[in-house]
């Protein structure tokens, strides 16, 4: 139990949530739900997905298929009945992992994840793709440690803002921005004397930007949730602590309608582990939190306020030795309004990113595999409104 704990908990440094930019016109043409696995007989992993202009969706992960058993970027796009239209793999010989995606202005994707260049450190890496997912360029960030990013957006004046962490230390929070080249604009760092990690970054309405991840440097005990609202330049303006004394963690925000954020991970302050879901105001105060779940452990890794001012949380359930995807619907003040469950009863099935469909459906990828480190592939799954693949 404790060591698949270890990896649930280690396995999402990685995955950012999603934003709509079409949230207010959804489109009247029903998409049907679908669920698809997509890999070959290795590992093959989805950690992103976001639905693309032409209503199809985008995901990204990692491939430990040929060519490269160390492990590839995987970025796959499907059309809007998740029939697969391509795939390509970026990296190089040692471990490469792609960790969020984003569809940007001109049709084409940017690719955020982690590579190691040299079979020893981790690097951070950019991967900008035309509109078939074949690169146009990419850049390698770090220092003399392990450094990666785990979210990555296009910002308003074209260029991308991306978070992750940099372990040449003790650990800290490493937020870049770039142009829309790639280059290095500036970089900030945030933490103390312990450990951080960014999971998910967004570009706020004031054009800075909201950060959530983990801190054991300040808070109550263990690690808890930590939340940094920046300026336009990457300068704290305020950072916020949310959880109790024991390991609390957050791996998405979103700033909400009423300009304050939404923000979910998991909770093990209560009980065994649960969905932990945390409103805040425009200056990060606690406006109510959630805890839900049932009896095993339930994490939350990715969250979006809902066109009916509701939440969205998509994740992974871990009871009586099964694992399955999770997606739970909220009202605006937190309150349960469904709970679905995907996958089977001899597979281990996560869900590590979600985004609402523009015909009020929700997508999601994750993955799905008969263990938790091997043979496993990508799974992705279109669900109606009221969370059901099979209404």
């Amino acid at each position: 139990m404790k060591n698949l704990l270890l990896i649930l908990l280690t396995i999402p440094l990685m995955f950012g949530s999603c934003k709509k930019d079409d949230d207010d016109n959804p489109s009247s043409d029903l998409i049907p739900p679908f669920e698809f696995e997509f890999g070959n007989s290795s590992t093959d992993k989805g950690f992103s997905v976001k639905q693309t202009t032409d209503r199809g969706f985008i995901i990204v992960g990692q491939t430990f298929s040929s060519p490269n058993v160390n492990g590839d970027v995987y970025l796959l796009k499907v059309d809007l009945n998740g029939i697969e239209e391509w795939s390509q793999t970026f990296g190089n010989l040692y471990h490469d992992v792609g960790q969020s995606v984003e569809q940007t202005n001109d049709g084409g994707y940017i690719i955020c994840g982690g590579i190691d260049t040299n079979g020893i450190y981790f690097s951070g890496y950019l991967i900008k793709t035309d509109e078939n997912g074949l690169e146009e360029w990419s850049k390698i960030f770090g220092g003399n440690g392990n450094f990666s990013f785990n979210s990555v957006e296009q910002t308003n004046d074209g260029g991308y803002i991306l978070v992750g962490y940099n372990n040449s230390g003790n650990g800290d929070i490493n937020l870049v921005k770039t142009d829309g080249s790639g280059n290095e604009t500036w970089s900030k760092t945030f933490g103390g004397l312990g450990t951080e990690q960014g999971f998910s970054v967004k570009q706020t309405n004031d054009g800075g930007y909201i950060i959530t991840g983990e801190t054991n440097s300040f808070g109550n005990g263990s690690y808890d949730m930590y939340l940094i609202k920046t300026d336009s330049n990457g300068d704290s303006l305020w950072t916020r602590t949310f959880g109790g004394p024991s390991v609390d963690q957050s791996y998405s925000v979103q700033q909400t309608n009423d300009g304050g954020y939404i923000l979910t991970g998991v909770n093990y302050s209560i009980g065994n582990g649960d969905v932990y879901l945390v409103k805040t105001d425009n200056n990060g105060l606690e406006q109510w939190n959630k805890t839900l779940g049932g009896s095993g452990v339930e994490i939350g890794y990715s969250v979006e306020q809902t066109n009916d001012g509701g939440y969205v949380i998509c994740g992974s359930n871990y009871e009586n030795s099964i694992t399955n995807m999770i997606l739970i619907k909220t009202d605006g003040s937190g309150n349960e309004q469904w709970n679905k469950t995907h996958g089977d009863s001899i597979s281990f099935d996560m869900g590590y990113s979600l985004e609402q469909t523009d015909d009020n459906g929700y997508v999601i990828t994750g993955w799905t595999g008969t263990d938790v480190s091997v043979n496993n592939n990508v799974y992705l799954i279109k669900t109606d409104e009221n969370g059901d693949v099979n209404p």
